[in-house]
C-alpha cells in the first residue's frame, strides 16, 4: 500500500482518487494526529457487502459450499 502525508496527498488529490479507482489499490494517508486509509466508492460498497453477507449466520459457509458446486450441477431453468 502507497503512503502518503496529508500535505503529499492534498497535492495530487484528483489524481489519487483516479488512481485509487482505476488500481483497486489503497492509498494509505497520515497527518500529524491521524492516519486514513483511501479506497474507490466501488471498492468501498463491495468491502461493506461481504461484511454484512459475512454477517448472517451460515451465510458464509453457503458461499463456499455454492463456490465448490459444479456449473453443470446449477438448475439451469431459473427465471431471473
Amino acid at each position: 500500500m502507497t503512503t502518503l502525508t496529508a500535505t503529499e496527498a492534498r497535492k495530487s488529490l484528483y489524481g489519487l482518487l483516479d488512481d485509487v479507482a482505476d488500481s483497486h489499490m489503497s492509498v494509505q494517508i497520515t497527518g500529524k494526529r491521524n492516519s486514513a486509509v483511501l479506497v474507490s466508492k466501488d471498492d468501498w460498497q463491495a468491502i461493506q457487502e461481504t461484511l454484512f453477507l459475512t454477517s448472517i449466520r451460515g451465510m458464509r459457509k453457503s458461499i463456499q459450499s455454492g463456490m465448490r458446486t459444479p456449473v453443470s450441477k446449477c438448475d439451469k431453468d431459473l427465471n431471473w
